[in-house]
């Protein structure tokens, strides 16, 4: 795959992931490359491998269909209005991504993590993109749901090819399997599988920390934010979220 990153502006204290370019673009806190608007920008070009996963769209829409899964959503939502207020980001209830993001999120954030033990890249060098739009988020634009785990490189000929070969059938499916089964138990258990996303505090994810779910900065689109493992798997505390059914 090809990769190109521009460098478009700067900003302060807060990354451009965790306000959205809609809501840095209208506050104003993206500070441009000159005073008038350029012609062109400094870009790299970069390329390597990835590993790309689409979800059933009618099995998505059947979990998120539940009454469970619903109050959980409701849940994120309180707690995504709360964290833009503390930042007087308005309105407070925009660009909310929803539970089939939560779910699509916590997916890769856990494959990450099993894949990098044998595909001869560290945590730091795999990244996500996530796919996700519900049924009737705009006109004429049909649903997504899917996720693409790769990594690049400057160098002309990309990378070498580990993340890639992880990627055929048989090989996918065990990791897969292997991810959702440590997705099950966490080392911070119960507290980690306790925590709800109402509760205080300027975080935004529910039961994820450093010890399961958690990936490092360059890894995550979002700074670790709108993960649960509970909508993965059966945990602890919520065995009736999950959208995986993980056998013994």
């Amino acid at each position: 795959l090809r990769e190109v990153r521009a460098l478009v502006g700067f900003t302060r204290i807060d990354a451009p992931g965790e306000l959205g370019e809609v809501a840095m673009t209208e506050l104003g806190r993206r500070m441009g490359l000159s005073r008038t608007d350029p012609t062109w920008v400094p870009a790299t070009e970069v390329r390597g491998e990835g590993v790309f996963i689409q979800f059933r769209e009618e099995a998505i829409a059947r979990w998120a269909g539940q009454v469970q899964v619903g109050r959980r959503e409701g849940e994120f939502l309180q707690s995504h209005i709360r964290w833009r207020r503390a930042r007087r980001i308005a309105p407070d209830d925009a660009d909310f991504p929803g539970i089939r993001y939560v779910l699509l999120h916590s997916f890769a954030h856990a494959l990450m993590r099993r894949l990098c033990l044998e595909c001869g890249y560290t945590a730091a060098s795999l990244r996500e993109r996530i796919y996700s739009r519900p049924p009737g988020a705009s006109a004429g634009d049909e649903p997504m749901a899917g996720i693409l785990i790769y990594t690049a490189a400057p160098d002309s000929e990309g990378t070498l090819g580990g993340l890639v070969g992880l990627g055929e059938p048989e090989e996918l499916s065990r990791h897969v399997a292997a991810a959702l089964s440590d997705a099950t138990l966490c080392a911070s258990d119960p507290l980690c599988a306790e925590r709800d996303p109402t509760q205080q505090g300027v975080t935004l994810h529910a039961a994820a920390c450093h010890a399961c779910l958690f990936a490092p900065e360059t890894s995550c689109e979002r700074g670790n934010r709108y993960l649960d493992r509970s909508v993965l798997v059966p945990t602890v505390e919520r065995p009736d979220l999950a959208f995986f059914e993980v056998s013994d």
